[in-house]
């Protein structure tokens, strides 16, 4: 018994230490913002590669999302004689929910990995430490524009997932399926409101946030060797997905009353 419980207490101290070192992670980076000047190259070059380089995976995963929404949510509909709710159904399924997490959860597997990977490497063969000793500091150079990049990218990423599935919900819904195009845009624009694209955009801002910051500080603390990367990487990207699993309840309790 004794045993067990100076487990847990190890386990619950451990967790509590971590989650405090990221904290303190994420302020550090965050004070460069006003303690030095940014380094626009940098952070353009971030948007680039965590948002110009999901923007096909994103939109691959959107139309099918819609299309698979648009075929279950008619004959669901179908049963109570409300088809001509499939417009509003699959939208607000899309831009309060599904946009938000799938767009987050597909950028975390293809650059959030990437981006612990890359650092993870760079910290095990001392490049960090050589930008240390070229009196420039790694947070500002490596952490901060993937930060900023993330925050500004992942709403934009989130935007075309909607439209792109939206467009596939009205392939399947209009095109295949026989609903009349204006009932499914008309009922859609009458039943979505400006809470609910605000409420999906707020929660995009976040995931963004969440993910570029797990992945980074997963990065910058690997263990040692080519283990303690692929440790940080596994790492970076299953505690970013359960996050934004968990973070994403407590912000549809927030946004959608």
């Amino acid at each position: 018994m004794i045993n067990l419980i100076e487990k847990i207490g190890n386990k619950s101290i451990y967790v509590i230490e971590k989650t405090g070192n990221s904290v303190i992670f994420l302020f550090l980076v965050i004070s460069f913002l006003f303690r030095s000047k940014f380094k626009t190259r940098l952070f353009i070059k971030q948007i680039y590669e965590i948002g110009f380089g999901s923007v096909l995976i994103v939109m691959l995963t959107g139309l099918f999302t819609g299309m698979v929404l648009a075929l279950q949510g008619f004959y669901t509909l179908q049963k109570f004689g409300s088809e001509s709710l499939l417009g509003p159904a699959v939208a607000l399924s899309l831009i309060r929910e599904l946009g938000p997490v799938l767009t987050a959860l597909v950028v975390t597997g293809r650059a959030g990995s990437a981006m612990a990977a890359e650092i993870g490497i760079m910290v095990i063969t001392e490049q960090v430490d050589a930008l240390k000793s070229m009196a420039v500091e790694p947070l500002k150079q490596l952490v901060l524009p993937r930060i900023l990049s993330g925050v500004l990218v992942f709403p934009l990423l989130t935007a075309m997932f909607n439209l792109v599935g939206i467009f596939g919900g009205y392939l399947v819904g209009v095109k295949l399926l026989g609903l009349n195009s204006g009932v499914y845009f008309g009922e859609m624009a009458s039943k979505v409101e400006m809470s609910d694209l605000m409420g999906g955009f707020w929660k995009s801002l976040a995931f963004g946030l969440l993910v570029v910051w797990i992945c980074t500080y997963k990065g910058y603390n690997c263990g040692h060797g080519a283990e303690g990367v692929s440790k940080a990487t596994t790492s970076a990207v299953v505690m970013s997905s359960v996050i934004i699993l968990i973070s994403d309840y407590f912000l549809t309790s927030m946004f959608f009353r």
